[in-house]
């Protein structure tokens, strides 16, 4: 699903238009930006929590040339853990939300 399929059923579900639901989604998509940024955490009890997580420096190949070792530096990076309602919702192919 792209950006654009994805705001057009916010606008269906939520009876906005296309223009409202397109600035709700990108509101909520800075503000879950905006918190991982600053380190912070966003959590949506049974749907899942957005995090960030810092990966330690390592040795990588080359793809290009397997013999040859790189450095890959630390960084943070974003995280996501699926809660238990997605989950169940997931795996059993239905929807509870």
């Amino acid at each position: 699903m792209t950006k654009q399929e994805f705001v057009s059923e916010v606008a269906r579900r939520a009876q906005l238009s296309n223009r409202d639901a397109g600035k709700a989604v990108d509101a909520f998509l800075e503000a879950i930006t905006d918190t991982l940024k600053g380190r912070g955490e966003v959590t949506f009890t049974g749907f899942g929590k957005f995090s960030t997580a810092n990966r330690a420096a390592r040795t990588g190949v080359n793809p290009r040339n397997p013999s040859e070792k790189v450095h890959i530096p630390a960084a943070t990076v974003p995280k996501f853990s699926a809660g238990s309602g997605l989950k169940s919702a997931v795996k059993s192919g239905g929807s509870s939300y």
